[in-house]
């Protein structure tokens, strides 16, 4: 059993993608990044499988700042293959901000990674990741018509992002940052934007779209046009939108927020798995 490190994203993805297509949905967030890294959107990523022979034990994939993302393949031998990628990690120096998975193999990544390093392990959102294959029919729309966000709405894109990192707990983007992704996201035509009697009041964004799905996400409305059901009328006619060009949607919850939930199974999203991002720190 041996860990190989990849270079080329094309290599990489010949070894990760036929595992990761089997389950799409589940591995979303993995397959959408590897697309991205594909398209060259990211600088040095890390990118290894763990090998016995021919045969695939785990992929990892982690483009900083942001989380390590490990895969699987079976249960059988999951503490040793974690060892051997926690001493690999550790004697190559690579530094792991945090770790993102399924949830079972996310916590023994972070006790593993813990014991070794002295870091301590910290839960950044404990995650639900839900599907969608078409839009409940019966559902009650509020008011208003969605259109795509223009330049026009840069402003208030960056200040909902903020609000949003704000709101969810995130590390802090700084603002010059949100302005750069908000014109990339803009540019791409990617925000949905709810809009009642000429004021916007609600949004989402489209993010990793591979040939068969995409994902909802950076969804939000500022306070004081909560509980009117905008959020869950915006996210029902932009998941709608959506399924035009895809098969599925998919989108994760912090399972903390009763209230998220409830609105997007309402909407027909269908929970398939847990997810969990641990942090670390030392």
């Amino acid at each position: 059993m041996k860990i190989v490190q990849y270079e080329d994203s094309m290599q990489f993805a010949e070894v990760a993608e036929p595992i990761i297509a089997k389950n799409e949905d589940v591995f979303s967030l993995f397959f959408g990044v590897l697309q991205a890294i594909k398209a060259g959107k990211y600088a040095d990523p890390y990118m290894a499988a763990v090998m016995e022979g021919e045969d695939v034990l785990a992929l990892m994939q982690m483009t900083p700042p942001h989380p390590l993302n490990l895969v699987l393949v079976g249960e059988s031998r999951k503490d040793e293959v974690i060892d051997l990628i926690v001493r690999e990690l550790r004697g190559n120096s690579i530094a792991v901000p945090s770790v993102i998975s399924l949830k079972q193999w996310a916590k023994s990544f972070a006790n593993a990674w813990e014991n070794e390093t002295g870091e301590t392990q910290k839960l950044l959102m404990d995650q639900g990741l839900y599907r969608l294959d078409e839009v409940e029919e019966t559902l009650e729309m509020s008011p208003g018509s969605w259109k795509y966000a223009t330049d026009a709405d840069a402003p208030l894109i960056e200040k909902w992002f903020a609000l949003f990192e704000e709101d969810t707990n995130l590390d802090r983007t700084s603002p010059d940052i949100i302005r750069e992704k908000v014109s990339a996201f803009l540019e791409a035509r990617e925000v949905f934007l709810w809009e009642d009697e000429g004021k916007v009041v609600s949004m989402m964004k489209k993010s990793r779209p591979t040939t068969n799905s995409v994902t909802v996400s950076l969804v939000f409305t500022p306070k004081e046009e909560r509980k009117k059901g905008y959020a869950r009328t915006m996210v029902a006619q932009g998941s709608k939108e959506l399924l035009k060009e895809y098969e599925f949607c998919v989108l994760y919850t912090d399972m903390m927020n009763p209230t998220s939930n409830k609105i997007y199974k309402e909407i027909g999203y269908k929970h398939i798995a847990d997810s969990i991002h641990i942090g670390f720190e030392k």
